[in-house]
């Protein structure tokens, strides 16, 4: 079901990248409705972390985006990340204290920690179901774990729109039903619009109100039945989207790959 207001929280009209000579997204065009969660798919390649970091203002682009928040357009929104790249030291000795901390302070954190900050860093781990988690070193986290912290980063300053950037990386099965469920209550508490890129078709099926197929541009949109129905689109971004057919409606409706098609399509 989608949790919509009655206008739209951001809308993408006509965005072209280009990074020298090659285009990497040409004349995309979605709207994300308040409170919803939509999830982008597509093959690598594709442009998906690309779209994400225009929406953020990191790379330059062509066309037009405008937010709409309580009735009144913006050009800007308060938007929360979560990367798909970290880049953290395994062994630095930076606690998930230290990181939340660093987050929301303006000042050094080895000066001090004020007693407010403390307060919302407690809010915060609660939030994510991670509060025993406070005092362990970032090295010492399963996958899960540091995707709970750095959700918890991506939500501190209050966002009106969440970007997640393939959050399912290096999370197994338990870890990731649990960051989905985290994920869609967000969602409903916060009422922020949260748009997910992921591989994993079967995991946030149960959870998405829209899917987009993206491959430079906007193949298909829709709710999810109908964009995974598409099985003519599918075919043709073989084989990184083959954990399609482990879906229950889509089981025995699509061939195996062959080997050629798995080592030649990276």
């Amino acid at each position: 079901m989608i949790h919509a207001c009655d206008h739209c929280c951001a809308r993408i009209e006509n965005l072209s990248v280009r990074f020298r000579d090659r285009m990497v997204l040409e004349n995309v065009n979605l709207h994300v409705n308040c409170g919803e969660i939509l999830t982008i798919i597509g093959p690598n390649g594709a442009g998906k972390s690309t779209l994400l970091k225009a929406i953020l203002g990191e790379v330059p682009y062509a066309g037009t985006m405008s937010f709409r928040v309580n009735g009144k357009t913006r050009s800007k929104m308060q938007i929360g990340y979560l990367p798909q790249k970290t880049g953290f030291d395994q062994d630095s000795p930076v606690s998930v204290r230290d990181i939340l901390a660093a987050t929301l302070e303006s000042h050094p954190i080895w000066f001090s920690v004020s007693r407010s900050a403390e307060k919302r860093i407690h809010a915060l781990l609660e939030q994510v179901s991670a509060f025993h988690l406070l005092k362990r070193r970032l090295g010492e986290l399963s996958g899960g774990e540091l995707q709970r912290i750095l959700l918890s980063c991506a939500i501190a300053h209050d966002p009106e729109m969440l970007l997640l950037d393939e959050p399912d990386a290096g999370i197994d099965a338990e870890g990731l039903t649990l960051f989905y469920n985290l994920v869609s209550d967000l969602r409903s508490r916060r009422h922020v619009s949260i748009v997910l890129v992921t591989h994993d078709l079967p995991g946030i099926t149960p959870y998405t109100d829209r899917m987009l197929l993206l491959n430079r541009t906007v193949l298909a949109e829709g709710e999810p039945h109908e964009v995974l129905a598409n099985e003519a689109l599918i075919r043709q971004l073989t084989p990184t989207l083959w954990n399609i057919s482990r879906l229950p409606s889509m089981a025995g409706r699509l061939p195996s790959p062959s080997p050629t098609d798995i080592n030649g399509g990276k």
